[in-house]
C-alpha cells in the first residue's frame, strides 16, 4: 500500500470563473463539468485540505460587459452578484450529490438561500471540514470576483489561490491566438502587473503582493489537476514574490 500524498497547502481557495461551469455550452451551467468540478475537490477535501471556493457569474450574466452597453454599472454589478449566487447554489448541489458536505455563503443577505458572511462562522466551517462557497462577490460593485477571492483568501488565512482556468498557466501572450506564447513557471506580482498579464485584475493582484499570498494558475479542464496542485507538483505557473 502506498502512502497517500502530502498536501503541500492545509488551507485553499479555489477561485472559479463562471465561465468554468459553461462547459462547452455558450451559457448556464454543464451539470457535468459541475459534477467532475465536485468530484476533484472531494478528492482533495479527503486528503483534509480545508477548501473554500469564490465562484464568477461570467455564464449568466457579466456587469462589466451591461455596462458598457449603457446599464449603470453598479446595477449591472449587483446583477452578476446575483449571478454567481446561481452558481454558488449549483456547485453547492453538485458537492453533496458527491457526499461533501458544503455551505454558500453570501456578501448580500438573502437568507432563504445562503448564509450571510460572517468570517468567524465560515473559519469554523472549513475547520470543521466543510467546503464553503462564497457567492456575491465583495458585495460591492466596481469589484470583480477575482478580487473577492483575493479578499476572502486573505480573511480565511488561505496559503494558497488557486486559480483554475482554461490553460496551463500565465502566458507571454494568449496561446488560443499566438502559437510563439511562452509559459511562466514563476512570476512576480510586479511582473505581471507590468507586463499586463490577464491573470487576475490589478486590484485583486495587489492585495495579494501587499499580503504575499501566492496564487497559483492551472488548468481546470485536466481531471485530477486540483489534486496535483495541492500536492505541489508543476501543473502551472506561480505568481509570487
Amino acid at each position: 500500500m502506498t502512502a497517500p500524498p502530502t498536501p503541500a497547502y492545509k488551507r485553499v481557495l479555489l477561485k472559479l470563473s463562471g465561465e468554468a461551469l459553461m462547459g462547452s455550452q455558450n451559457y448556464g451551467i454543464d451539470p457535468d463539468v459541475a459534477t467532475q468540478i465536485a468530484k476533484d475537490v472531494g478528492e482533495i477535501q479527503g486528503m483534509g485540505v480545508q477548501t473554500a471556493i469564490v465562484i464568477g457569474g461570467g455564464n449568466i450574466f457579466r456587469g462589466v460587459a451591461a455596462s458598457a452597453r449603457g446599464m449603470d454599472r453598479a446595477t449591472a454589478d449587483y446583477m452578476g452578484m446575483l449571478a454567481t449566487v446561481i452558481n454558488a447554489l449549483a456547485l453547492q448541489d453538485a458537492l453533496e450529490q458527491q457526499n461533501v458536505v458544503t455551505r454558500v455563503v453570501t456578501a448580500i443577505e438573502m437568507r432563504a438561500v445562503a448564509e450571510p458572511f460572517i468570517r468567524r462562522r465560515a473559519v469554523r466551517h472549513l475547520e470543521k471540514g466543510r467546503v464553503v462557497v462564497f457567492g456575491a462577490g465583495t458585495g460591492n460593485p466596481y469589484f470583480s470576483t477575482d478580487t473577492a477571492a483575493a479578499l476572502r483568501a486573505m480573511e480565511m488565512k488561505a496559503d494558497v489561490i488557486l486559480k483554475a482556468t482554461k490553460v496551463d498557466g500565465i502566458y507571454t501572450a494568449d496561446p488560443v491566438k499566438d502559437p510563439t506564447a511562452t509559459r511562466y513557471d514563476r512570476i512576480s506580482y510586479l511582473q505581471v502587473l507590468e507586463r499586463g498579464l490577464q491573470v487576475m485584475d490589478a486590484t485583486a493582484i495587489s492585495l495579494c503582493m501587499d499580503n504575499k499570498l501566492p496564487i497559483m494558475v492551472f488548468n481546470l479542464r485536466t481531471p485530477g489537476n486540483i489534486k496535483r496542485a495541492i500536492c505541489g507538483e508543476p501543473v502551472g505557473s506561480i505568481v509570487s514574490a
